[in-house]
């Protein structure tokens, strides 16, 4: 009985060591086939990327508040104005749901951006906060992108702290390839909105995150302004397939550990004298 029980509680443990890593690899596989298939969901969206694109800059051209964030909520919230009498819900709208593409090549992120910032949104990938300027790029806009940290299921904006002023990253959407290079890093209170405001202009995007892991009293701000012309690379990334989840080592791992735990227990499982005998110390 108790080498069963010593058994169980060491799959046990093996199993909630794998969870993370297994986890985190099948979102990362999940958000790589939606960032795949973008393009396609733009192909199909109707109306088409042209005239989704231009709904999109008479939004941005009419927006005239920013944002808040609420203290300490695990995600940014907006009651700021929604551009006057559009439909935000329905401007840059894919039937798969996603808006953009954020490619962060410093920290290895490459996630689909949605609609809004519920939390369930943000399981998904990053969202746009609802009430700046949707990622189309263009003078006095800015754009923010939101996205969790320190989920253990998902890697999303976790590294998004050591991302550097002059680092690149880039917004895709609708086929419009933008890229930004960071200007700006801080971390700040709930109630410091004032660096998420349009500029006049300025061609911004804010990327906002958590901070600290598992407190959540504070924000990153990362903030880029756009780089013309877009750098060559940047597009080549843009039009490329999402690197994907890498090679689940931890499935090996945990296959490993199983055949060990099961090869101990049927070790122990024998007879005394068998298990004796096959050491070597007693004679046949």
């Amino acid at each position: 009985m108790l080498l069963i029980l010593t058994l169980l509680v060491a799959v046990a443990a093996a199993t909630v060591l794998a969870y993370a890593p297994a986890a985190q690899w099948l979102a990362a596989y999940n958000q790589s086939l939606v960032v795949d298939d973008y393009p396609q969901s733009v192909e199909e969206a109707i109306p088409g990327p042209e005239a989704q694109l231009a709904e999109a800059r008479r939004y941005n051209a009419a927006l005239s508040s920013g944002a808040l964030l609420a203290a300490n909520a695990r995600v940014p919230t907006s009651t700021a104005a929604k551009g006057g009498d559009f439909d935000y819900s329905s401007i840059l709208r894919t039937d798969s749901g996603v808006m953009s593409r954020i490619q962060i090549p410093s920290i290895g992120v490459d996630l689909p951006i949605y609609h809004g910032t519920a939390d369930e949104t943000l399981r998904r990938g990053a969202g746009h906060l609802e009430g700046t300027s949707l990622p189309v790029g263009g003078e006095s806009t800015h754009a923010v992108i939101t996205a969790h940290r320190g989920l253990p299921e998902a890697t999303m904006f976790t590294d998004l702290d050591r991302v550097r002023v002059g680092d690149l990253f880039t917004v895709s959407t609708f086929g419009e390839v933008l890229t930004y290079r960071v200007v700006q890093t801080r971390v700040v209170e709930p109630s410091d909105t004032e660096t998420l405001r349009q500029e006049a202009g300025r061609d911004l995007v804010t990327l906002v995150t958590c901070t600290p892991l598992g407190i959540n009293s504070q924000r990153i701000l990362v903030t880029g302004e756009r780089e013309t012309p877009t750098p060559p690379e940047a597009l080549e990334a843009a039009t490329a397939d999402a690197a994907g989840a890498g090679f689940p080592w931890f499935a090996v791992l945990y296959a490993g550990a199983l055949v060990v735990i099961g090869g101990y227990g049927w070790w122990m499982h024998r007879p005394p004298r068998r298990r004796a005998r096959d050491r070597g110390t007693v004679a046949p």
